[in-house]
């Protein structure tokens, strides 16, 4: 499986020639970054899965940030933010907003979203802060989640051995 990964994942090189990441400079050039082994490749997972699950624009930058300072695949941690995308962020922050309800012991309320100056002064003033505990409450389970399956696949992987 990860020989398969290895031919499908862009290069080091173009991927260290993205415009979002060049931010990082020469440190975007450890090698470190790029080894696909299972320690990097789990916290590479469990970057990427936390960041997913934040409210914020460019979760790739603070997931590249977070792969750099803590020795991660870097691909697999900025890969793993499109977990949300255009069409998952509805259901995964209406889902943490139900979460975060739940976790805060806060009252159903109903609402309808909208992109309006009114709705975030009247609505969005009311559901933030259920939607942030509910989000940071999925980002730890889902980053949790991501490093313990990621340590799984590893173990259950056959050795390779070089014969000499």
């Amino acid at each position: 499986m990860i020989k398969w990964l290895k031919t499908k994942l862009p290069s080091s090189q173009e991927v260290r020639r993205h415009r979002y990441l060049a931010i990082f400079g020469k440190f975007i050039h450890s090698p470190n970054l790029w080894h696909m082994n299972s320690g990097s490749m789990s916290r590479g997972a469990a970057i990427g899965l936390f960041w997913a699950f934040m409210p914020i624009p460019f979760q790739m930058i603070p997931a590249a940030a977070l792969a750099i300072v803590y020795r991660a695949n870097i691909f697999i941690g900025v890969i793993l933010v499109w977990v949300s995308n255009p069409l998952t962020i509805p259901p995964i922050f209406y889902f943490a907003y139900r979460v975060g309800r739940w976790l805060l012991g806060i009252p159903k309320y109903h609402f309808r979203i909208e992109l309006s100056l009114h709705w975030l002064q009247t609505t969005f003033l009311v559901i933030w802060k259920p939607l942030i505990v509910g989000c940071f409450a999925c980002a730890l389970v889902s980053a949790l989640t991501g490093y313990i399956v990621m340590r799984i696949i590893y173990w259950k992987m056959p050795t390779q051995h070089s014969t000499k």
